[in-house]
């Protein structure tokens, strides 16, 4: 028989926007619970160094997670281990049930389930993650100061991220299986007008090729599309930039989405368009997909959750 609990904020999601939603709504003393989701911690546990996070010169993603994490309990935040597989929203209190089988009533509902990196699936990218292969060009790319770089993929993503990393590679590829970019055109000619950045047209990755002790990337083994043809390309490092999908599969057919998928929130504030239903970081978020700004959001939700609490009573 399925358990219930009540709540007055049920926070899903466990990234640097849930916890500090946890620490925020504790805080207010509204007893929040936090159901942690499928990766505890979110994106930042695959990730080695942090530099970008205020405070800390340099610190490790997942220990900066169980610190947060740590934070959220000792503010009297309850963690639960646990999956949200289906909400309720036509009426409140909102019901959330989870892969246990325990269901949640709640007053309000603070969704923090993020965005993944969009991944090519192929065996040595697994291998490499973390040690020369990266998705966040903005998270990585000072480690491949000097370095020669190849970015992967044609959108506004890929241009970007390769016009960030000319600040600190040596070179930057371009690998592009068209031959011809998505981007933007604004961003297409910073692109070829940058003297760093050699774009190879009509190619995909095959392989990253790398050491195995310690692990770290040499080489890129790409594919003609065209003929098949393989060659290899010489890099440290390795971003793969084919996009982000926000992790909305909780949500869809239930709140307003843009650009892609993401949630849509009212401009300055976490609100969606469910009363009583917040959305913070990068589930929101298509442009910065920061850790900072996820936290800032987590910390906008708490508040804007005890305003709708405090005016519904």
């Amino acid at each position: 028989m399925s358990q219930y609990r009540h709540t007055k904020v049920l926070i899903i999601g466990s990234g640097p926007a849930g916890y500090t939603a946890g620490v925020y709504a504790s805080r207010a003393m509204l007893s929040p619970v936090l159901i942690q989701g499928i990766e505890p911690g979110g994106q930042l546990t695959t990730t080695t160094e942090v530099e970008n996070w205020p405070g800390d010169t340099e610190v490790q993603g997942p220990d900066l997670m169980v610190r947060m994490e740590a934070h959220a309990k000792e503010m009297g935040c309850e963690i639960i281990g646990d999956i949200v597989t289906k909400l309720e929203v036509n009426s409140r209190p909102f019901v959330a049930t989870c892969d246990s089988g325990k269901k949640y009533t709640a007053d309000t509902i603070i969704l923090a389930t993020g965005a993944r990196a969009k991944w090519l699936g192929l065996p040595s990218e697994e291998k490499y993650k973390g040690f020369g292969v990266s998705a966040c060009a903005t998270c990585d790319g000072f480690f491949y100061r000097g370095q020669e770089i190849a970015v992967i993929g044609g959108g506004n993503t890929a241009v970007e991220e390769a016009l960030f990393l000319t600040n600190f590679a040596s070179k930057v590829t371009l690998v592009h299986r068209r031959d011809e970019l998505r981007a933007e055109k604004i961003l297409q000619d910073r692109l070829f007008k940058n003297p760093k950045i050699e774009t190879i047209w009509f190619h995909e990755l095959d392989e990253v090729i790398g050491t195995d002790s310690p692990l770290g990337v040499e080489a890129i083994r790409i594919k003609n599309t065209t003929t098949g043809k393989l060659s290899e390309v010489p890099c440290k490092g390795v971003f793969v930039a084919i996009g982000h999908a926000p992790a909305t599969e909780l949500v869809t057919n239930i709140l307003e989405t843009h650009n892609g998928g993401y949630v849509k929130v009212e401009a300055g504030s976490t609100r969606t368009s469910v009363p009583g239903i917040f959305a913070a970081g990068d589930l929101t978020d298509h442009i910065y997909r920061q850790a900072v700004t996820s936290a800032g959001m987590g910390c906008m939700a708490a508040l804007d959750a005890e305003k709708f609490i405090s005016e519904s009573s």
